[in-house]
């Protein structure tokens, strides 16, 4: 059970401070988005490199981009330790996915809410994580679409019926009152932006998301 917070949430004046105050996390999730695929537009690979030079914790790179084909191998290439990119964004996921483990950092794929489960169910024998979105990506702070929560469900299933090793992480909305529903559905990996960077004692809400997801491992 891993808690990654996104510094989406975080202040963009002061990463480094930022990244020191959730030193207690499994890894830090960066959100990259490129106001084409998403409507925001956050960091790229200048600031991604730099983060991953100061950062004490693994970086979970999340391309909300287009033409991940292109991209994303270039995250890859800064020894960040995942990349994830958007099955909508990519032109031939397989080779992508291949060539991400090739150059040395684990591959996700992430869907976005309205796109069935069955688009990513080929792809995970080739990946080591998938991203489930519970909220539509572009902004942080928004509420958790129940609708997604049977998604977690089906892919657990899915996955432990091949006896497949992949993570499935939730993104969005996840909060202290539905963590632990998320675990029970069978989540393991779990973005938190606001659930933790709105707290003061960040690394003190950490470990309570930690707790409750774990109490409720499935």
């Amino acid at each position: 059970m891993s808690i990654h917070p996104s510094i989406l949430s975080a202040d963009f004046a002061n990463l480094q401070t930022e990244l020191d105050s959730i030193s207690n996390a499994d890894a830090v999730h960066v959100d990259v988005m490129d106001n084409h695929f998403v409507p925001n537009l956050t960091i790229g690979l200048p600031v991604v490199k730099r983060l991953q030079e100061v950062s004490k914790l693994p970086l979970d790179v999340h391309l909300m981009i287009t033409d991940a084909d292109r991209w994303a191998p270039e995250y890859a290439e800064l020894g960040v330790a995942s990349v994830t990119f958007h099955i909508e964004a990519a032109k031939d996921p397989i080779t992508l996915a291949k060539r991400i483990r090739d150059i040395g950092s684990q591959v996700a794929v992430a869907i976005k809410p309205g796109t069935p489960l069955e688009k990513v169910l080929e792809l995970l024998p080739a990946i080591d994580m998938l991203l489930i979105m519970t909220v539509e990506p572009g902004f942080g702070g928004q509420s958790l679409i129940l609708e997604t929560v049977d998604k977690v469900s089906e892919a657990k299933s899915s996955i432990r019926s091949r006896n497949l090793e992949v993570i499935i992480q939730v993104d969005g909305g996840v909060t202290e009152s539905n963590i632990a529903q998320l675990a029970e559905r069978g989540a393991d990996s779990f973005v938190a932006g606001s659930a933790v960077f709105n707290f003061e004692n960040r690394a003190l809400q950490i470990e309570k998301l930690r707790q409750l997801s774990r109490a409720h491992q499935h």
